[in-house]
């Protein structure tokens, strides 16, 4: 039998993309008879630092509670916790390695462990994931503690067997840092087509009645979390256009800003207020699970400015939405323009405008792009595709 251990900064139920993976992933490798426990720091002193979700075992380690700075102390409390499990797993599988990976690369090779690296972002291997949190602190990204840093921290990172990427951008990030083709996959983010699918128009209605959306009303929605680089400012800047041409229109905001370091939640609300968009624009909040929202709307308004492999725009494609987004990351390799979605240049206020209007008052096309959405998702991202890879 196969035992992984799966490490990550964070873990269900916190929400988020990276979260979601991993716990794809996990699920995914139990199913095909694997053992698996999942290695996470305890980001909620309230949450237990060991328990059972399903078959699969959840370690959760210190530093508990919140803030930027605990994070970096998993480099210490991983380490030790990895030698202390050593007996319960044969591969170590890193999700997110930014921080993380150092610590489970020498714990690898210290214990003749396998050990593979997934990147779920852009910029963790060279560093550009750091500059808004070194920039917030007075650190240069340039400066020379940090070069130094980074370069010794890559030595260790590239003694891992094996590299994930999500896109073709992470596997150049890869190459440029000194490591060969040979131990890069290419495998893209997954979805559970089970809990994102489509639903039939009577159920729709039933779900939207049972939550307070009027059946006829056009609405867009956003999942994800709440931060500058989403393009939400963008997006509540054409709101106001979009509501007087469809006055019953509807925008729901599903998510929170929470830590991170990009959170722009309370400018978003500030806004609606001065703006006086109560009334069609509603913040949900962060909830478990965002496909009733999805399954009730009729466009995913995704107008991100930086994204690698968004989880939240292929989720939305599976439940056979129609998306505005933006030609990003591996975004162009998801969505063909007029196919399954509409792009949108980042920050085109007048693009992004007159796609969701497009979308919103042409219910047909709205069906046709929605219906080649989920197809192409069935075909290439399906989780069960994803964890044979």
């Amino acid at each position: 039998m196969l035992k992984v251990c799966i490490l990550t900064e964070t873990y269900h139920p916190v929400i988020g993309g990276g979260e979601t993976q991993a716990r794809l992933l996990a699920e995914g490798l139990v199913a095909t008879g694997a053992s698996v426990r999942v290695l996470t720091r305890r980001s909620d002193a309230a949450l237990p630092r060991f328990e059972r979700q399903g078959r699969v075992m959840i370690h959760r380690i210190s530093p508990a509670g919140r803030g930027q700075l605990k994070k970096w102390g998993l480099l210490l409390s991983v380490g030790a916790m990895l030698l202390r499990l050593r007996r319960e797993y044969d591969v170590i599988f890193v999700s997110g390695f930014r921080i993380v990976g150092l610590s489970a690369v020498l714990a690898a090779r210290l214990l003749g462990k396998a050990i593979v690296l997934k990147a779920d972002s852009q910029g963790e291997m060279s560093g550009a994931f750091f500059t808004a949190g070194l920039s917030r602190a007075g650190i240069s990204p340039s400066s020379p503690p940090f070069r130094l840093f980074l370069r010794a921290r890559n030595a260790v990172l590239r003694r891992a067997d094996a590299f994930v990427a999500i896109t073709p951008d992470v596997a150049a990030e890869f190459a440029d840092a000194g490591i060969m083709s040979a131990r890069i996959r290419m495998v893209p983010n997954g979805v559970d087509t089970l809990r994102f699918r489509p639903l039939d128009p009577a159920g729709r209605v039933a779900l939207r009645r049972k939550l307070k959306i009027d059946p006829g009303a056009p609405v867009a929605v956003y999942t994800g979390r709440l931060v500058s680089y989403k393009g939400l400012q963008s997006l509540l800047g054409v709101w106001p256009a979009i509501v007087r041409a469809r006055p019953d229109a509807r925008l729901l905001l599903v998510g929170e800003g929470g830590l991170d370091i990009h959170n722009c939640e309370q400018e978003l609300r500030a806004r609606v207020l001065v703006e006086e968009l109560e009334r069609s624009v509603t913040f949900v909040g962060g909830v478990e699970d965002v496909s009733p929202y999805l399954q009730v709307a009729n466009v995913f308004a995704f107008p991100t400015e930086n994204d690698a492999f968004p989880s939240s725009l292929v989720e939305a494609m599976a439940c056979g939405l129609a998306v505005v987004t933006t030609p990003v990351g591996a975004i162009p390799t998801i969505v063909q323009d007029g196919k399954n979605g509409l792009l949108v240049a980042p920050g085109g206020a007048a693009e992004l405008k007159g796609a969701l209007l497009r979308v919103l008052m042409d219910s047909g096309l709205a069906a046709r792009l929605g219906g080649a959405a989920c197809e192409s998702v069935l075909a290439n991202y399906s989780a069960e595709s994803i964890t044979r890879q």
